[in-house]
């Protein structure tokens, strides 16, 4: 009798230890940061395939240029047809706003255009009807703040080089991404006959940011000295995933082979690894400075902004005026995308789409 009072003590005790294991698997997620997903080499092998041969029919085409076209066209297109805007959707959840991309594209010739997405093949997508059917590219999966979203843009890009020599800018949009005008404005802006009869270079689209704060900490995200010798600290850049590339930029990224072996590698300090905000404007910024605009042209609010996520607009606060602020910059040029909107801000805005968005 006297010797079983231990052995009740201890039961409450043990429930408890083998009880550890358990919530610690269900706990667990909600206080440790995701596991990154690391990119395997059948996947990277795949990319490389598909790189080769863009590179390969992009250096066809460009013999076969005319000595005639000017010299600002000749890295816009290596083709004579009308110069086209690829459109590459980045998701990995549905496309929320279609409809009001529908109407941006609406009485718009294919002669203008090419659409394409990457849609993250472990989340399930609804199959698109107008002009977004049969557009999903062969994707990989994705996860924010990690390498696969450099991989998943890269791949994009190459697949549009791939399928038209006529696309000649390359707009990378989230699925939270909206259009701040017209299809023809965003158009004649890109494609300014002004700059073409003048033999200017047309730039490429892309923030490249240096002296922010988080820069040093990001650069030693990987570990001290790791980006070195191919990425000094002078040469780190960071800036908006969001870009709007021209042919030639959109070459140099998927030729690249040196940066990335360093910015695909796993982060240490996962609360400073955004790779996919450093990759491109330092690439670009290393390999030709003077040909990007160092801004983006889709606006964001960092305003409140929780987890390294931008503030996020709520139907309440669509309005006309909210259309206007957004399309404002500190310079003459006016944004021509916006992010990031839930997905029960669709109904406002479609209500005001040809009154306000698209009537520029």
């Amino acid at each position: 009798m006297l010797s079983s009072a231990p052995s009740s003590a201890l039961i409450p005790t043990l429930t408890l230890l083998l009880s550890l294991p358990v919530l610690f698997f269900f706990l667990a997620p909600r206080f440790l940061p995701p596991r990154q997903i690391s990119i395997s080499l059948p996947d990277e092998l795949d990319d490389l395939s598909l790189f080769h041969k863009a590179i390969a029919m992009d250096s066809a085409n460009f013999s076969r240029r005319p000595t005639h076209l000017p010299a600002a066209k000749s890295h816009l297109s290596s083709s004579l047809r009308r110069p086209k805007i690829a459109f590459l959707f980045l998701t990995n959840s549905p496309l929320h706003f279609a409809p009001l991309w529908e109407r941006f594209f609406s009485n718009v010739t294919l002669k203008h255009y090419n659409i394409y997405i990457h849609a993250d093949p472990f989340v399930r997508i609804p199959p698109s009807d107008g002009v977004f059917k049969d557009k999903i590219i062969p994707s990989k999966r994705t996860q924010r703040s990690s390498p696969t979203l450099i991989s998943a843009a890269r791949r994009l890009l190459a697949t549009a080089m791939l399928d038209d020599p006529a696309n000649a800018y390359f707009a990378l949009i989230s699925q939270h991404c909206i259009p701040l005008h017209s299809f023809n404005y965003l158009y004649n802006f890109l494609f300014d006959l002004g700059r073409l009869s003048r033999d200017l270079e047309f730039p490429s689209y892309i923030e490249i940011l240096d002296n922010e704060p988080t820069l040093w900490d990001r650069y030693n995200a990987r570990g001290e000295n790791v980006m070195t010798p191919e990425v000094q600290f002078d040469e780190f850049r960071v800036g908006s995933q969001f870009f709007v590339l021209t042919r030639k930029h959109a070459l140099t990224v998927i030729k690249d082979r040196k940066l990335w072996r360093k910015f695909k590698l796993p982060c240490l300090n996962v609360d400073s690894c955004y790779p996919e905000e450093h990759y491109f404007p330092t690439l670009l910024s290393m390999q030709d400075p003077k040909g990007c605009s160092h801004y983006t042209l889709t606006r964001v609010n960092w305003t409140d902004s929780v987890n390294g996520h931008p503030h996020t607009y709520h139907p309440l606060e669509v309005s006309p005026e909210l259309i206007y602020r957004l399309r404002k910059s500190n310079s003459s040029y006016s944004y021509m995308f916006a992010r990031k909107f839930s997905p029960d801000c669709l109904n406002p805005l479609m209500e005001m789409a040809d009154s306000v968005i698209f009537k520029d």
